[in-house]
């Protein structure tokens, strides 16, 4: 008998080279494309969130400032430039230490009135009670908290860092007026007393400064 013709078969998956082209292959590079769009989207917006998180404090310390929120005082150069109203208003004066700042901290007077738009100075009392030279700074705000937009301050401890010897006594001035402005605000029409409130914390001691390389290290005894 004659052997019957072989019929030539189609090349499989392996030999033919455009097998991963066909409609599979072509939805795997999709999918791949897909994941890589997906990772780098994800990517940015962790690199965003760290970014704002960082200029988060900032900001806000900003926006209290240029606003009074949360009770955030003004801070002015001079005092207003019109003669000050016969609308009087009393304000109280507030004094605390945080957890780990050996000071004591209290106004030379708890309560005094004013006239809204005259410039006024008081002072607090911080004495170092330790034995060794202490850092702090001074956190403060006003209330009631929508005061602070009105609430002028020309100088004041808290602007800085204050740094006090071993026992050291110290009187720190505050220099403020309350901005006739507050006069023309109707939600302030029954207002009759504004509480001034600080608190001091603690400042960590700063890091010991490198030594330069063209000075010797004294701490390394001699060979």
């Amino acid at each position: 008998m004659e052997s019957q013709p072989t019929m030539p078969q189609p090349p499989t998956a392996r030999q033919n080279p455009a097998a991963g082209r066909g409609p599979r292959g072509l939805f795997t590079l999709r999918g791949l494309g897909r994941d890589a769009a997906v990772a780098a989207t994800c990517g940015f917006v962790v690199v965003l969130m760290v970014g704002a998180s960082y200029a988060a404090v900032p900001f806000y310390d900003w926006f209290c400032r240029t606003t009074g929120f949360n009770g955030t005082t003004q801070v002015a150069t001079s005092g207003p430039a019109g003669a000050p109203l016969a609308r009087k208003i009393a304000v109280r004066f507030d004094a605390n230490v945080g957890p780990g700042l050996p000071w004591k901290f209290e106004p030379e007077q708890t309560e005094i009135e004013v006239r809204i738009g005259e410039v006024f100075t008081v002072f607090y009392t911080v004495t170092n009670q330790s034995a060794r030279e202490t850092t702090g700074a001074a956190a403060y705000n006003v209330a009631p908290l929508t005061v602070g937009a009105y609430f002028q301050k020309i100088n004041c401890f808290c602007f800085t860092e204050q740094t006090m010897a071993a026992g050291e006594k110290r009187e720190m001035p505050v220099v403020f007026y309350v901005d006739p402005a507050l006069a023309a605000d109707s939600e302030n029409d029954g207002l009759n007393t504004i509480t001034l409130s600080y608190t001091f914390y603690p400042v960590r001691e700063p890091a010991p400064k490198p030594l330069a390389s063209s000075e010797p290290d004294k701490r390394k005894g001699s060979l």
